[in-house]
């Protein structure tokens, strides 16, 4: 598509916009956070994209995923992902599957070919595996953690995994990871406090629930880091640190 990124071209410069377009991101978990951070960088001119996950769009899945319409219920995440990148540019390599990351899938996929992976699944277990075999290659990636019940988007920080102290957030996953030596691991997380069952009963939520904008915003910030990661001259990388102060009194 001609032109379809000049103005990013305009901000990043063309070297920029080239390696962009050279770039192949795995995308892990196409719920709402992930479904956000491939559409934006879809439209930053990331070049290749490998979508992994088993879901169906559900009807309850308008109210925080981009790609669930009226018209895409009943129909897999993934090809409503491909159907949606290929409408922004049709050049774009898109590779799916439709199946859950685990162990027994793990083999599918050599995560060293990729320069960046999105972890956005839910489940613990799938997601310890998919950070310890990326760090065990080499692979850069972001891993995000639930975000259930939460509202406050003012909260959401990235950092790494150490540094997340006692936010409830992402305690389970910091804990399982420990447990395998896994370290330097950048995770998108909240400082905000979530609701525990017997708190929604209390203000009649139900456990579990989570709104569009957080999402959304959580998405946005994993593409923005991941095109920040890709472009920025190494040397400006290492002194860009994200703050978190005051860890183990934020809660």
């Amino acid at each position: 598509m001609d032109n379809a990124f000049s103005r990013l071209e305009n901000m990043l410069g063309r070297r920029n916009t080239e390696k962009l377009a050279h770039t192949k991101i795995a995308v892990f978990g196409l719920g709402s956070v992930g479904s956000f951070a491939t559409e934006a960088l879809a439209r930053c001119g990331i070049g290749s994209f490998t979508l992994v996950d088993n879901g169906i769009i559900a009807p309850e899945d308008i109210s925080i995923n981009p790609y669930a319409l009226s018209s895409t219920v009943g129909k897999s995440r993934v090809s409503i992902a491909k159907e949606h990148i290929h409408a922004i540019d049709e050049s774009i390599l898109v590779n799916t599957y439709e199946t859950l990351y685990s162990e027994d899938t793990a083999g599918l996929f050599d995560l060293k070919y990729f320069d960046y992976i999105i972890d956005a699944m839910d489940d613990i277990k799938a997601k310890v595996s998919l950070i310890s075999r990326a760090r065990q290659n080499g692979a850069r990636i972001i891993t995000s953690a639930c975000l259930d019940n939460m509202t406050e988007a003012s909260r959401l920080a990235i950092t790494d995994i150490s540094r997340t102290g006692s936010w409830l957030s992402v305690r389970q996953l910091r804990e399982e990871l420990k447990k395998t030596g896994t370290k330097n691991v950048k995770v998108l997380a909240s400082k905000e406090h979530r609701k525990s069952a017997e708190e929604s009963d209390e203000d009649g939520s139900e456990p579990g629930g989570c709104i569009f904008y957080l999402k959304g915003i959580a998405g946005m910030m994993i593409a923005s880091e991941i095109i920040k990661d890709l472009t920025e001259p190494e040397n400006v990388r290492k002194k860009r640190v994200i703050p978190v102060r005051s860890v183990k009194k934020d809660r």
